[in-house]
C-alpha cells in the first residue's frame, strides 16, 4: 500500500518510516511535488491534522495520512499545545521554545505534562482519526542529544530519562506518535 505522509519535516518522515518498519510505501510531500507550506491555522490538534490531510487530497488526489503534535503542559493550562512548534515565535526554533518553557515553568512545582498526536487518514474517501498520548513531565534542564523538539526535557511516565536521552528503539515504541501510528497501521490492517 503506498500513502502519501503529509510532511517535510525529516524527522517525523524517519521516525514514522521506523515504525511503520516497511509495512506501508510511504511517499513525502517531496515526492508527490508539494513544496508549498501546508497552512497550519487551526485551534486544535485535530484541526490541524485535518487541514493537513484534507490539503493534499484535495490538491493532490493521493489518500494520504498528516500529524500535528503538541506539548500540553498542565501548569500552563494545556499550552503550548497547538502552537508547540512557533511557542517562541514563527522561526520554529527547538531551543527558544524549551527556554521559553522553563522559563514559564521557573517556579512551578506541577510539571506534569503530556505530548499529543492525533493523525488524520484520508483514505478511499472516508476520514479517520487515531490519537496517541505520552504523559511524563517537563524537567529542569535540557539533556540528551537524540529526538528533536522538545524531547531534551520531557521526562516519560515510568522513565528516569527524557525522550532525547532514549534510544530510539524504546521511544519509537513509547512515544505519542508510536501510539498513534500503531493505531493507523492497526487500522489499515483491517482494510487491506
Amino acid at each position: 500500500m503506498k500513502l502519501v505522509f503529509a510532511s517535510n519535516n525529516k524527522n517525523k518522515i524517519k521516525e514514522i518510516q521506523s515504525i511503520l518498519n516497511g509495512s506501508i510505501q510511504l511517499l513525502s510531500l517531496e515526492e508527490i511535488g508539494c513544496h508549498e507550506e501546508i497552512p497550519e491555522t487551526a485551534d486544535t490538534i485535530e484541526g490541524n491534522a485535518i487541514l493537513k490531510a484534507n490539503y493534499v487530497t484535495e490538491k493532490f488526489g493521493y489518500d494520504c495520512f498528516a500529524d500535528d503534535t503538541g506539548l500540553e503542559v498542565t501548569a500552563l493550562n494545556g499550552a503550548p499545545g497547538v502552537y508547540s512548534a512557533r511557542y517562541a515565535g514563527e522561526q520554529k526554533n527547538a531551543d527558544d521554545n524549551m527556554d521559553k518553557l522553563l522559563e514559564a515553568l521557573n517556579n512551578e512545582e506541577n510539571r506534569s505534562a503530556q505530548f499529543k498526536t492525533v493523525i488524520a487518514l484520508n483514505l478511499n474517501g472516508e476520514q479517520h482519526l487515531f490519537t496517541g498520548l505520552a504523559k511524563g513531565k517537563i524537567i529542569l534542564e535540557k539533556t540528551g542529544k537524540n529526538g528533536f523538539g522538545y524531547d531534551p526535557i520531557f521526562q516519560p511516565e515510568n522513565y528516569n530519562e527524557t525522550f532525547a536521552e532514549l534510544s530510539s528503539e524504546i521511544k519509537n515504541k513509547i512515544s505519542h506518535r508510536a501510539l498513534a501510528t500503531e493505531q493507523l497501521i492497526d487500522f489499515l490492517n483491517t482494510t487491506k
